[in-house]
């Protein structure tokens, strides 16, 4: 069998349909009702935060970022980050947390938060939010309200909620 080489590349907007099919595969029909999808509701995310890897010509795994506001500064909530099954424990994950980060600091964004195990992202440096600083849109368990410092310093002014910005520039 031949060895196919992983591609990351910004997401286009022709992946979108098979994007959908992999979050529903991956997360099933309860994700609409999540914390985290209702903080992305009704914002487009950010096309040059977002990523997608292709082994050949197929998607086998999807980032996306969307703009948001955490209390008064604007931030960035990262998710979903979604690996097709068969191909999880390949780095796959890792490599497009890796592109998006990078991408949000070169684009000059300072804060980005997420919903998601502590464990798995404090590799890339995120850290529960201090309970009682941000609140969501709904519930969630507060070790895993996430948050990564693009600028140091950058969570010290966000204190209140947390909602999607739909006024944010793309």
């Amino acid at each position: 069998m031949t060895d196919l080489k992983l591609t990351i590349r910004r997401e286009l907007p022709a992946d979108s349909a098979a994007i959908e099919r992999l979050h529903e595969r991956a997360f099933g029909p309860g994700r609409f009702a999540r914390t985290a999808f209702r903080l992305r509701e009704g914002v487009d995310h950010v096309a040059d935060l977002s990523f997608t890897a292709l082994v050949g010509t197929l998607i086998v795994g999807s980032v996306r970022v969307a703009p948001i506001r955490a209390g008064s500064l604007p931030a960035l909530v990262l998710g979903p980050l979604t690996v097709e099954p068969a191909f999880m424990d390949r780095g796959i994950g890792a490599a497009l947390m890796r592109a998006s980060i990078e991408a949000a600091r070169a684009a000059g964004h300072k804060l980005i938060l997420l919903v998601g195990d502590e464990p798995y992202y404090a590799r890339f440096g995120f850290r529960p939010v201090p309970q009682g600083r941000l609140e969501l849109p709904g519930p969630v368990d507060p070790r895993r309200f996430l948050y990564l410092e693009l600028e140091a310093g950058a969570l010290d002014g966000a204190k209140g909620p947390v909602l999607a910005d739909a006024g944010a520039g793309r």
